[in-house]
């Protein structure tokens, strides 16, 4: 297997990844269910966070798209994106599932895709930026070096 392609050899889909968190979280409220104190804020407050979820991962999708590279991390990126949500974030799209992962089993009444979510982020940098970070080092060198030392990896 080659080790240093043209993409980021990403071996497991972040979408993959984000339902597969959400699904857990809906299962273990089925199976170990934990009431929701003050329900009608966990309501709001997990309806804000997929709302600000679905906005920061679709304006790092909308700037992808507008430079004319690609979101698909197994397809090579043809510049590094430093604009709009990525002066904040390395990963403004995986910020967003992480608003989502925990706001909406939040909206639904359970705190476990809270609880789940440092496993996510774990699971996202182990399986995906690792080799996303690497493959744009290699790609684009000194630029990225100096992006990296600018911006954080989440916020």
């Amino acid at each position: 297997m080659n080790e240093n392609p043209g993409y980021a050899n990403v071996r497991f889909p972040p979408p993959v990844l984000a339902l597969f968190h959400v699904i857990a979280a809906l299962l273990l409220d089925r199976l170990i269910p934990i009431p929701a104190v003050m329900p009608g804020l966990v309501l709001w407050l997990g309806i804000f966070l997929v709302l600000a979820g679905l906005s920061i991962g679709f304006l790092g999708v909308r700037q992808l798209t507008s430079a004319h590279t690609t979101i698909d991390p197994h397809s090579p990126v043809s510049r590094l994106v430093t604009n709009g949500p990525y002066r904040f974030s390395r990963n403004p799209i995986y910020l967003g599932f992480t608003g989502i992962l925990i706001g909406l089993p939040l909206a639904l009444g359970t705190y476990w895709g809270l609880i789940l979510s440092p496993l996510f982020v774990l699971l996202i940098g182990y399986l995906v930026i690792q080799h996303e970070e690497s493959y744009l080092g290699r790609r684009f060198g000194e630029m990225y070096d100096t992006y990296k030392n600018q911006v954080r990896r989440w916020v």
